[in-house]
């Protein structure tokens, strides 16, 4: 009955607390590319930012990165920046290899557990950051990001 009751009450709670950043100024995040690159958030204002945190082992990951290597070459042009954020921290070696196999072509940065606690303290992945141009947190994303979703809710930041 405990844990049902604690249940009950994170499922209510937790999507309040990742809509709570929903709105709200992104936070200056800074952190190093897999090549040892500063890359902070900031640097990208005036773009629409999809924060992609991933891990090479989650499967549901793997299966959206075609989607985000697409949307990256085709909507470049219109202020699209996808960053991919590793969670949890992984081998260097290991994230390396495997974004050179699917030819990723955005930014890959080291990210920590406090950095996608930021924005969602569960152990879910994929998770999407939605920033608009203003900088604000347009929408997390849990799970995939789904064409549809970027269709709805990402495509019209771009305008």
């Amino acid at each position: 009955m405990k844990r049902a009751v604690i249940t009950a009450t994170l499922l209510i709670a937790l999507p309040s607390l990742v809509m709570s950043q929903e709105g709200k100024p992104a936070p200056l995040l800074a952190m190093k590319d897999i090549e040892g690159r500063a890359v902070r958030l900031s640097d990208y204002k005036g773009k629409v930012v999809l924060l992609n945190f991933w891990a090479t082992w989650c499967a549901p990951c793997r299966a959206e990165m075609p989607d985000l290597v697409k949307w990256q070459r085709e909507y470049r042009k219109h202020g699209l920046q996808v960053i991919g954020v590793t969670y949890p921290p992984e081998e260097l070696a290991e994230v390396r290899k495997f974004t050179k196999s699917i030819k990723i072509n955005y930014p890959i940065v080291l990210g920590e557990k406090r950095t996608k606690a930021i924005f969602d303290e569960g152990e879910t992945l994929p998770i999407t950051v939605v920033i608009d141009k203003k900088g604000l947190v347009h929408q997390v994303i849990q799970g995939i990001i789904f064409p549809e979703e970027f269709e709805q809710n990402v495509k019209p930041l771009l305008r």
